[in-house]
């Protein structure tokens, strides 16, 4: 299978993390957002919303959204819960991620990492960062009483939170006073396989 994506995404980071974690074969084709190669014919034909990232299938048949990814590449493996209320909490994290957590924190980061910390952005940078520290409290408080954000063992639902909490201070949002956020962050990187996110 192929993944097309940008080693530095952290949407598309968590497919490597899972990859890495459960020894999945893979060929990993590099996309540039910036120059804008999401955008060309082909690769709408694959992905028409112009996003990455997107897996590619023997069958020929792709997948799109990095957690509905990770939902299809987990099945079967520890990384995914057996019975359905504790696939449906997985559920609930992936949702909290992409809707209270990725739009904040992944945000700011791209304006600071990829864009240069732009002055025209500078006030929308600084209302990201609101935001991220308002998920980061969720996270916090959960963690408080667990170890993991699921039935207390390693899931996707933490691959999909730790890919871009990892890196929250690239967009200038501090984990200081998150003391069970980073013991968690420890935990995460102490799983089999683990890979480090590219700089």
């Amino acid at each position: 299978m192929i993944i097309y994506g940008d080693r530095k995404s952290g949407n598309c980071y968590k497919l490597q993390l899972l990859c890495a974690n459960l020894n999945i074969e893979h060929q990993w084709i590099e996309v540039d957002i910036l120059n804008k190669e999401t955008q060309s014919s082909d690769f709408l034909a694959k992905n028409p919303n112009g996003k990455i990232p997107v897996l590619e299938l023997d069958s020929g048949e792709f997948l799109t959204e990095s957690n509905a990814i990770l939902n299809y590449l987990a099945q079967n493996s520890p990384l995914l819960a057996n019975d359905l209320y504790h696939q449906a909490k997985i559920l609930q994290w992936q949702f909290f991620e992409q809707y209270s957590h990725e739009p904040f924190i992944a945000v700011a980061r791209f304006i600071e990492k990829y864009l240069g910390l732009p002055a025209e952005r500078l006030e929308e940078y600084k209302q990201k960062q609101q935001g991220a520290y308002k998920a980061l409290d969720v996270m916090e408080n959960h963690l408080s009483t667990n170890s993991f954000f699921v039935s207390n063992q390693y899931s996707i639902a933490d691959i999909s939170l730790y890919a871009y909490t990892h890196v929250a201070d690239e967009g200038g949002i501090s984990l200081v006073n998150y003391p069970n956020i980073n013991a968690w962050l420890v935990r995460v990187e102490q799983q089999p396989g683990y890979c480090k996110i590219a700089q």
